[in-house]
Parts: structure tokens; C-alpha cells; sequence
């Protein structure tokens, strides 16, 4: 299946930026809708952000809207997430998912494929 390695995370304080990396590695990148989901400590894998195959949609959480947004660039093969105006309450690990049909919704059950995971830390 496809790899799936997320970047960029790192400790930033209240208000400030940082951008996400998701490097694919596998054939059927263009092919489906990918996604970034968190997991704060304690709490349940929550849906961030998600964008079509061919990036032409994106659907983000009412938490995140208006901060964050969601790119692709098919040729590199890599996904993004840039997270503007950050929040303490944004800290959690961010995972990167590549879709498991044609949807792009919320439900974790529409993505196949999952990274490992990056840390995003933001201090009051």
C-alpha cells in the first residue's frame, strides 16, 4: 500500500505558524483523497482537514476553519497542511490518511492509509 510520512511539527507558541508535510511514496497517489486527522492526549483521533484527488475540494472542521488550510501537489507526491494562528488547544499529534474511495469525508472509515504521525505543540 501506500507510505504515508508526515513533517514538520515542532513546539510554537500561541498565534504562530507551522506547516505540515505528508511525503507519499506509491502509484495511486493522484488517484485518491487524502486527509489530516489529530489526536490530542487522551482524546479520540479527530478529523482536521481533507482534499480530493485532484484538489479541486476541501472540507476543513468548524475548530479549524478560517486558520488552516489544506493543499496538494501532485507531482511532488505530498500534501500540506499550513496551521495559522495556532491555539494551545491544537496541540496533539497530527497523522496524515490517504482516502479509501472516492469520499473526502469526515469518517476515519473513508481513509485506508495512515502515517505515523507528527508532533504540534503550542504553548500558552
Amino acid at each position: 500500500q501506500v507510505q504515508l510520512v508526515e513533517s514538520g511539527g515542532g513546539l510554537v507558541q500561541a498565534g504562530g505558524s507551522l506547516r505540515l508535510s505528508c511525503a507519499a511514496s506509491g502509484r495511486t497517489f493522484s488517484n485518491v483523497a487524502m486527509a489530516w486527522f489529530r489526536q490530542a492526549s487522551g482524546k479520540e483521533r479527530e478529523f482536521v482537514a481533507s482534499i480530493s484527488a485532484g484538489g479541486g475540494s476541501t472540507i476543513y472542521a468548524d475548530s479549524v476553519k478560517g486558520r488552516f488550510t489544506i493543499s496538494r501537489d501532485n507531482s511532488k507526491n505530498t500534501v500540506y497542511l499550513q496551521m495559522n494562528s495556532l491555539k494551545p488547544e491544537d496541540t496533539a499529534v497530527y497523522y496524515c490518511a490517504s482516502g479509501s474511495s472516492r469520499s473526502i469525508g469526515r469518517a476515519k472509515s473513508n481513509y485506508s492509509n495512515w502515517g505515523q504521525g507528527t508532533q504540534v505543540t503550542v504553548s500558552s
